[in-house]
């Protein structure tokens, strides 16, 4: 059964990691699936990292629905207005954002203060996370709105629960985190006229590229890094949280999420997916009743 099959998806910021997750998984439920970002067989993004939009495109075709690669810089509004044009010249309609975009090169300086930070590399992540989705949701919603039931999905870190008790370790990720939240609040004002939704989705602790190239080990062999990070026992491959859009995007009812701040593991419970190896990681509650309290690491009742 393929529930999307007809339906036309754009996922930003789809080169790898969640982007990339959620593209297959949109694929895998039969969507034509646009796929965008920087880094292609032919330049690499300032990340200087070798996933492309190519290979995820593939991975869509794969999977068994169609994937276009795009390369976008979506911080340059003439670039997503003719990706947009695009859509509508090829397709005729858009029924499903996904605003994934990040790209932020190494690591944000945990642990300084907004004056302690580099000024420069502070904004330009704010640019990447923030302004990236205002200009792709200032081009591309007019499109979406022609079809009812349209479906915009605003990807971030942490819930806007968790997001509004902690602080994130870094005042320019906090505030970027914390944008996106408000950025997905105001779109399902905006939008819920237009029998349209939004949603703010955030994976747990993502076992994407980069992460599982930091600690040395592959999917295959991702539990290995529990033996140095315990608590990595939580993780989820970027398929979860693909499977959780998937199943947002069938439902015939998703209006009812309108304006809601949801996880990975939240719509697991609801939607009954799974995780690659079967299983349902609830990585916000166990951070916040197991991790944070200092508790050893024990997934039992988490995943």
């Amino acid at each position: 059964m393929q529930p999307l099959a007809g339906k036309v998806a754009l996922v930003t910021g789809a080169t790898r990691a969640a982007g990339r997750g959620i593209a297959v998984e949109l694929g895998a439920a039969g969507a034509t699936v646009y796929v965008t970002g920087r880094s292609t067989r032919d330049r690499r993004s300032e990340m200087n990292r070798p996933e492309t939009i190519e290979e995820t495109a593939e991975l869509v075709d794969k999977a068994g629905g169609h994937g276009i690669a795009v390369p976008v810089d979506h911080l340059d509004p003439s670039q997503v207005r003719a990706l947009v044009e695009r859509i509508e010249r090829e397709q005729g309609a858009l029924h499903i954002l996904v605003n994934d975009i990040w790209g932020q090169h190494g690591e944000p300086e945990w642990d300084k203060t907004v004056w302690e930070s580099d000024l420069e590399g502070g904004l330009r992540l704010l640019q990447l996370g923030v302004n990236t989705h205002v200009i792709t949701s200032h081009y591309a919603l007019p499109l979406l709105i022609k079809s009812p039931g349209g479906l915009v999905i605003e990807m971030t870190d942490g819930t806007s629960e968790y997001n509004a008790d902690n602080y994130r370790v870094s005042f320019f990720y906090d505030v970027a985190k914390g944008a996106v939240g408000r950025i997905a609040f105001a779109l399902a004002h905006e939008l819920d006229k237009y029998d349209a939704t939004a949603v703010l989705l955030t994976p747990g602790w993502l076992r994407s590229e980069a992460m599982l190239e930091g600690f040395g080990v592959r999917e295959d062999n991702w539990r290995d890094a529990t033996e140095r990070i315990p608590h990595f026992a939580i993780s989820e491959s970027p398929a979860y949280v693909g499977r959780a859009v998937a199943a947002l995007a069938a439902d015939p009812d998703v209006r009812r999420w309108n304006g809601k701040s949801t996880s990975s593991g939240e719509l697991a419970q609801i939607y009954h997916f799974t995780d690659l190896d079967g299983s349902r990681p609830d990585a916000w509650r166990y951070i916040v009743e197991v991790e944070q309290p200092g508790k050893p690491a024990d997934t039992t009742g988490y995943r």
